[in-house]
């Protein structure tokens, strides 16, 4: 069954249109509605959160953008760490203005994940006060912007659930995991933890590392969308290059993608930026394929801000390019001077749990 978390609502001054949207994309399912605080107590006391359950977290922003009832979800998903451990959940933000919509909705997504809950490709709906955002789905769909956005509220909620069956069926073991970075072995923290994961893999996972070092990557030049869609048909870019020749294949091939992201003042490399942006073309004939794989995101910060990357990584793997994110999608680690990740308490045993969930194990 569907469980609908309403956040914020009675924090809000008009839920009117988020109520239509949300009768709309619920009409003939089964659910229940709980409000935000009732589900961060459960988030509690895990015991009453049963598993195997879909879940929708229907958030409501205040005209200031600040949600005490939100607040009070985050702060129990960060301190019940395996409170939502076998669900599926989806994110759906309705916000007065024009900002915080999609901060507020990759933020919950990766608090839940980190508490547990897998979410499908593309899981969140975000719905600014002007609803601008869906002048190009409402162009796609010849309707209003209003019907966009309940369109794509409909089609989240059945994602949604379709996600949750096949998750309570047992997850797919991969057995061909890309990993890409642009690190140096020398100096990297990121890719000494790598290493340590690796080793701790199954024997029977096959493992292509790609290096985007050394201006290996051509950055995204904002072709034409014609032309971006011609060149993605035949599974390839204008600018072509090492995310022509290797990545491209090997994502296609792979049934996971592990990305070595060390912090960069709070973002992850220019690099890895780069490889975001070319993986448009790719994802414009490879859509519905890219839902089948998983992302997986190694991060580690000199000082803080590890939860900032692995957003960034959220927002343009699983809600831009509809890769899969498992539970506990990402590690997060602190160390600055090379080699200091090995001084880290417990890190091998966290590396060891990060290659089961790799590996889907």
């Amino acid at each position: 069954m569907l469980t609908v978390v309403k956040i914020g609502w009675r924090e809000c001054a008009d839920t009117s249109r988020l109520e239509s949207v949300l009768t709309y994309a619920l009409h003939g399912l089964e659910y229940r509605a709980v409000d935000g605080a009732a589900f961060a107590e459960a988030c509690r006391s895990a015991a009453a959160l049963p598993a195997g359950r879909a879940v929708l977290f229907a958030v409501a922003l205040p005209a200031g953008g600040f949600s005490c009832e939100y607040a009070q979800l985050i702060s129990a998903l960060a301190l019940q760490a395996d409170c939502l451990d076998g669900w599926a959940g989806a994110v759906l933000v309705d916000g007065p203005g024009e900002l915080f919509t999609k901060k507020i909705g990759r933020e919950l997504i990766f608090m839940a994940n980190q508490a547990g809950c897998a979410f499908p490709g593309k899981p969140l709906v975000e719905a600014t006060g002007s609803l601008y955002n869906f002048n190009t789905q409402a162009m796609l769909l010849d309707a209003t912007n209003l019907q966009a956005y309940k369109k794509s509220a409909a089609c989240l909620v059945r994602k949604t659930t379709a996600f949750a069956a096949e998750l309570s069926q047992g997850r797919r073991p991969a057995r061909r995991v890309v990993v890409l970075h642009a690190s140096s072995r020398k100096t990297s923290n990121t890719l000494l933890l790598w290493e340590m994961i690796r080793k701790k893999l199954p024997a029977d996972v096959d493992v292509e590392e790609i290096s985007l070092r050394n201006g290996a990557v051509v950055d995204c030049r904002g072709c034409s969308y014609e032309a971006c869609r011609h060149f993605g048909e035949k599974g390839e870019c204008f600018y072509g290059g090492v995310i022509v020749e290797r990545v491209y294949p090997a994502i296609r091939a792979g049934d996971a993608v592990v990305l070595i992201c060390p912090n960069y003042n709070d973002a992850v490399s220019a690099n890895i930026t780069a490889f975001f942006n070319r993986l448009t073309a790719l994802f414009r004939k490879d859509f519905a394929s890219f839902s089948q794989k998983r992302v997986y995101a190694l991060v580690v910060s000199g000082y803080s801000g590890g939860d900032i990357v692995a957003e960034q990584v959220i927002d343009a793997m699983n809600c831009n390019k509809n890769f899969a994110l498992p539970p506990r999608f990402a590690q997060i680690e602190t160390a600055n001077d090379p080699n200091s990740i090995l001084q880290c308490p417990s890190v091998e045993e966290r590396a060891a749990a990060m290659a089961r969930r790799i590996a889907g194990v």
